[in-house]
Parts: structure tokens; sequence; C-alpha cells
């Protein structure tokens, strides 16, 4: 591990620095679109449009890589990222505005593509699963820390805007100037639909539901606090919980995840993230429950994440599971297209509350769909599952399939022979 962090320290940093200034400017937009008097349907659009671009970056950004390199990908991406960020308050409209999270959103996908990569290749075999557990702490750590910087100026004024654009301007130095040699890229072709669909049917649906329920979380989570009258201090503290009850939840269920049916695990993590949005529908007058139920949702949807593609794994041949990755990240791209414009409907039909009532169907739908498989197909032998590797709904397809090896070193280890558990 030492090895690994004297050779990948300045990416970290880098992608540290990248997940503040993402952070800020999801956060900020949700508060500033308040103040500028956009409705909730107008902010969903906004929102939804980051993930829009970004599953149409994580698509065109291999072959942009291949065709000019790491570095200059990175170099460009990055800095329009910066402009973008820096053009929000020029232009206080939000159709501006949707286009500038379609730009933004494709940007931090291709960057994302690029520094995993290095990432992936500064990893050996026998580290691989300790380096995505520092890269999810990494992750953690910044969206967390971003909450705290609302906190030093006006949201309504320049200063919160141009606070992210340095950071990611900034992001670039520990990164091109550290990391040697690049490495080769190589992109897996996704499996189709219909074979992920019919191999891992939990699989499939459940990455759908949970990106609905992920770009509420980050994109919507802030218009929600806005909405109710928070303040910006709250409304940060709000936000952070998502991602600090993910810190803390992740590694306890991806143990537990090794140790017994995944799809129980999965039914009880729905059960649980739903049951803490019905208390935030229920209790939403009141901030601490309002944060018990943040920190529930985002500590039982994020690992799913993992857990999922854990889950899909057991049912696919070693020599399947990269290509399945591509399409997993897909068909969870769609579900996050999908899920701040149905909020915003929501919302604007119910009131504030719809922003809960959204999440707590969704979770509640992947717990009674993981039940219904649960009938539907034998459990496999836990010694025969593959193994848990941490990574977050904010990561790209390099990352899944980063996971996907680790998986398939295990699986293969195992069953060396002479092999103990």
């Amino acid at each position: 591990m030492f090895q690994f962090l004297s050779g990948a320290w300045a990416l970290l940093l880098g992608m540290m620095l990248l997940m503040l200034g993402n952070g800020v400017q999801s956060t900020l937009l949700g508060i500033r679109g308040e103040i500028e008097g956009f409705s909730t349907f107008e902010m969903s659009l906004v929102m939804s449009a980051y993930f829009i671009g970004f599953l149409g970056g994580s698509r065109m950004a291999p072959e942009m890589i291949r065709r000019v390199g790491h570095v200059r990908v990175f170099a460009a991406l990055a800095s329009f990222i910066s402009a973008v960020i820096i053009l929000y308050p020029t232009f206080a409209n939000p159709w501006v505005w949707v286009v500038g999270r379609v730009v933004i959103g494709f940007c931090f996908s291709g960057v994302y593509v690029t520094a995993e990569s290095w990432l992936n290749n500064a990893a050996t075999n026998e580290n691989r699963g300790q380096a995505l557990s520092l890269y999810v702490i990494v992750q953690m750590i910044g969206v967390v820390a971003a909450q705290a910087i609302l906190l030093t100026a006006d949201p309504s004024g320049y200063v919160l805007f141009v606070i992210p654009s340095v950071l990611v301007s900034i992001s670039f130095a520990p990164i091109l100037l550290s990391i040697s040699p690049t490495p080769a890229f190589e992109a897996t072709q996704p499996m189709s639909l219909r074979d992920l669909v019919r191999n891992s049917p939990l699989g499939a649906v459940g990455m759908f539901l949970l990106g609905g329920v992920f770009s509420a979380q980050f994109g919507m989570s802030a218009v929600f606090g806005a909405e109710v009258g928070l303040s910006v201090k709250q409304i940060s503290l709000f936000v952070a919980m998502f991602y600090v009850g993910a810190t803390v939840i992740q590694y306890p269920l991806g143990w537990l995840s090794d140790r017994m049916d995944r799809r129980v695990l999965v039914a009880m993590a729905g059960l649980v993230g739903g049951l803490g949005a019905v208390t935030g529908v229920v209790f939403g007058d009141n901030f601490i429950l309002l944060l018990v139920a943040a920190t529930l949702i985002g500590g039982f949807s994020n690992p799913l994440y993992s857990l999922l593609i854990a889950h899909t794994n057991d049912f696919l041949d070693h020599k399947d599971m990269a290509a399945a990755s591509g399409g997993l990240v897909f068909i969870n791209g769609l579900g996050a297209i999908a899920g701040p414009v149905l909020t915003g409907w929501i919302m604007a039909v119910t009131g504030p509350s719809g922003y809960f009532l959204f999440l707590a169907a969704l979770m509640l739908a992947i717990a009674v769909y993981a039940v219904y498989r649960m009938t539907a197909r034998a459990a496999i032998a836990v010694e025969d599952t593959g193994s848990y590797a941490p990574v977050l709904p904010t990561s790209s397809m390099v990352a899944v399939e980063a996971a996907q090896e680790f998986a398939i070193e295990a699986a293969q280890e195992e069953e060396e022979p002479g092999f103990v558990q």
C-alpha cells in the first residue's frame, strides 16, 4: 500500500480537489437557483442535465483518450469545467445553466475516466482492493468537505463560484506534473443490455432504480433544502450527511456481503433506506430527523452500487465481468437522467415532501424486487460468490472495471489448489 501511495498520492490529491469543486458547484446551484427564483421543475432540468453529459462523456472519453492521450484530455476537460463554473452567475438563466450542466457532466465524466485509468494502472493485483477503498475515501472526503466551503461566502455573490473554479484549475498540477508514465488505455466493449438483464435481473433493475436515487441525492437535495427554508449552514450539513452515512456504512455492508446471500442484503438496505426516506416525509419539519433521514438514505443507497455489481458478478463467468461493467454504468446513468426530472415533478405536485416520497418509492421498490428475485432463483452458496469491492456512483466505468478486475483476481486466487479460506 505504501508503494501504491508513493506513486499515486498526487493523483489522489488531484481527485480530492476535483471532488471538492464538483461538490461545491452542485449544492451551490441548488441554493442559487432558489435565490434567482427558478422553479422546481427548471432546477430539476438543470440537475438532470449533468447526468446527460456524464453518460455521454463516459461513452466518448475512451475514444478521445486513444486519439490525443490522457494528458491532453484531462487538461482540456478540466479547463472547460473551470470556465463553465465561472459562467453560472454571469448568465443566471435556467436554460443557460442546463447547457452548462451538460458540459460540466461531460467533462467530469471524461476527467474521471482519465484519472481512474491512471489509478488502476498504479495499482497491482495485490493492492487493487485497498486502492479502490482509498479512492472511495478520498471521494467522500472531497464531497463532504465541499459542503463546509459553502459557509465561507454569500451564495448570492460570485466568490462561491470562483472557489470551485480555482479548485478544479489547481487539480491539474499534482496530476499532470507527478503522474508518469501515462498508461495505455483500452475500453472493454459493454455487454448488451438484454444479456445483462438475462444474467442478473436484480442487478439491472436495481442499478436503474439506484441511478434515480443517487441523482436525486446529488442533484436535488440542496433544492429541497432551499424550498423548505433551511439556512445555507443547514443545507450544507443536510447534503453532507448523505455522504457521511455512506462512508460509515460502506465497509460494514461490504463485510456482510461476502458472508450472506447478497439479495437479502440488497432487500435490507433498500428497506432501511426507504424507511429513512419515510422519516423525511413524516418529520420533514424537524431538522435533526432530516439529518437522520439523509444519513440512512445515503448510508444504505451508496453501498448498494457496489453490492449490485458484486451480485451481478455472481452470475457471470470471469470473462464477462469486465463487459458487464459498461452495461451497469449505462443503466445506472439512464436512471440518473430521469431522477431529478421526476423528483422535480413530484415536488411541484405534492410540495417539498415529494423529494422524500420519490426516494422512498425507489428504495422500497429495490427491496421488494430483491425479495421477489429470492423466490425466482435459488441462492448461490456463499463460498461460491465473488468479492465485494467498494466503488461509488460518482465513479466512471474505469473504476467499475477496476472493481471487476479485483473480483476476478480474488476468485482466481480462491480457485488455486491449496487455497484455504
